[in-house]
């Protein structure tokens, strides 16, 4: 997992709290304690961390009072909760889990286990973060990655298809209707990728921006998939639009359509991963 991930413990069980705090910094974590509820709120909101272990009876208020309080505010809810209780009863378990808690562990628990749990939970938000939360397609450090490991290789082609009017059509439509047009875009690459995968045409589907997609693929495969994107795109845009629209005697001002280019390894000059995204971007047509 890259980085160092900070756990936040909220026990107000001393012993339990240094043992965790112990185990997990010799496992390759940051771990901040606390052992009220309020200071673990307010620690939260100062310094927002990658998970919290969270016990239900603290002394001032408890720990689904301490979810419901995070839950509420955007800078902290989206932190992964791991209820530690010494409740097991099926009511207590679900109002944990009603309020958003990723899972309940019942003491006394298995240290490994409870290590492997907070590793997988670490790890499936991970990948959320690195995937555009309308597409799922892969974004952000993910893209990086990938691309870095185009400018050591050859061989290799990037196409990109970038969707144009969608700002206008998002006026218009509302923003509902637009995440239904990236998300329909994203599931026919998608498509794509699980047809063309066991014939090794595409190794990546992502995102440089979020209405510029981009695949990546072989020189000897790139012109085959322009053709095929560009004919099953091209023929999606009309319908996307109310049909009254589709069949108005006056055309649409600034309609939804998919621009595609490409940049080979033997045309690029990139140095680095910001070069090489610039010139993605400018390959599209105009």
């Amino acid at each position: 997992m890259p980085g160092k991930q900070t756990l936040l413990v909220v026990d107000d069980d001393p012993n339990l709290a240094r043992m965790l705090n112990d185990y997990f910094q010799v496992q390759g974590y940051n771990v901040i304690t606390a052992d009220w509820g309020e200071d673990a709120v307010k620690v939260c909101w100062d310094t927002p961390p990658h998970l919290a272990l969270l016990d239900i009876h603290l002394p001032d208020i408890d720990g689904y009072e301490v979810a419901r309080r995070l839950h509420a505010h955007r800078r902290t809810k989206d932190i992964p909760l791991i209820f530690l209780t010494q409740k097991s009863e099926r009511l207590d378990r679900l109002q944990g889990l009603a309020l958003g808690a990723v899972d309940y562990i019942t003491k006394p628990f298995d240290l490994s286990e409870l290590e492997l749990r907070v590793r997988n939970t670490l790890q499936r938000t991970l990948q959320k973060t690195l995937a555009h939360p309308v597409t799922g397609l892969p974004t952000g450090r993910w893209v990086d990655e990938t691309l870095s490991d185009l400018l050591q290789a050859s061989g290799w082609a990037v196409l990109l298809a970038s969707l144009r009017g969608l700002d206008q059509f998002r006026e218009r439509y509302g923003f509902v209707a637009a995440d239904d047009v990236l998300r329909a875009v994203g599931l026919i690459l998608k498509d794509l990728l699980g047809q063309s995968h066991s014939r090794g045409e595409v190794d990546f589907v992502g995102h440089l921006t979020a209405e510029d997609f981009f695949i990546v693929t072989s020189v000897e495969h790139v012109a085959d998939l322009r053709d095929r994107i560009d004919a099953r795109l091209a023929r999606s845009m009309e319908y996307f639009y109310p049909l009254k629209d589709r069949l108005a005697a006056s055309p649409m001002r600034d309609p939804l359509s998919i621009n595609l280019g490409v940049v080979t390894a033997t045309e690029s000059t990139a140095q680095d991963v910001d070069a090489l995204k610039v010139a993605i971007l400018r390959s599209r047509s105009h």
